[in-house]
């Protein structure tokens, strides 16, 4: 399977496409916003391609027509204002997810936050996030892609231990980024996360296993 990875840049990203660049059952291209980015990962092997989350979708389109999947795991980052989540972590999802459906790229992961299907839980501190992780998740779940948005709790720049709780009443924890990674390529394939939301913390089950479970 090729996996157009949208934010390969990130801390997230970044240990998702080193993995599926070492994977015997995938291949990557690798999305990031600047040249020295680029170079950095093709230095490593890594298909790599330069583009825009506020460009067009047509250009979106050109990029991953070819590919077998998406995972967006792109953000604004914390230094940004609300105008850049909205249009990165909103518009630039869902263009992601119009240019999949054009270019017949069937399969989408987004990697979403804890709760951010629910209002009540938000963190009032990161509101403009939430809100523009909540509609694009929804927007997700209204298209005619095959869908799973996962929803990782607060995130560890820790070694990850494979071990995870999965469902939509997860207690409010910590994962480290490593074993969402993980879990975003064990469900590329798996069918019982196909058309699924849910949360991920640090637990007690594989990650396979809590997958299974779901």
């Amino acid at each position: 399977m090729k996996v157009f990875v949208v934010g390969a840049n990130g801390q997230i990203g970044k240990l998702l496409t080193e993995r599926l660049h070492e994977s015997e059952n995938h291949k990557v291209l690798a999305m990031v916003r600047k040249e020295e980015q680029q170079k950095e990962l093709q230095s490593k092997g890594i298909e790599t391609v330069v583009a825009d989350l506020e460009g067009t979708v047509e250009e979106l389109q050109g990029i991953l027509t070819g590919c077998d999947a998406i995972v967006f795991t792109a953000g604004s980052g914390g230094s940004t204002g609300s105008d850049k989540t909205l249009l990165i972590d909103l518009d630039g999802a869902v263009k992601t997810m119009e240019a999949a459906e054009r270019a017949g790229v069937d399969r989408f992961i987004m990697v979403s936050a804890l709760q951010a299907n629910n209002r009540k839980n938000w963190n009032e501190n990161l509101k403009p996030y939430y809100v523009a992780k909540h509609y694009a998740d929804k927007m997700l779940v209204q298209s005619n892609l095959n869908y799973t948005i996962i929803r990782p709790g607060g995130l560890l720049n820790e070694q990850g231990i494979g071990k995870i709780t999965a469902g939509n009443e997860v207690p409010r924890a910590t994962i480290p980024r490593e074993d969402v990674a993980i879990t975003v390529i064990e469900a590329l394939e798996k069918p019982n996360t196909y058309h699924r939301s849910f949360d991920i913390v640090s637990g007690e089950d594989t990650i396979s296993d809590a997958l299974n479970n779901l």
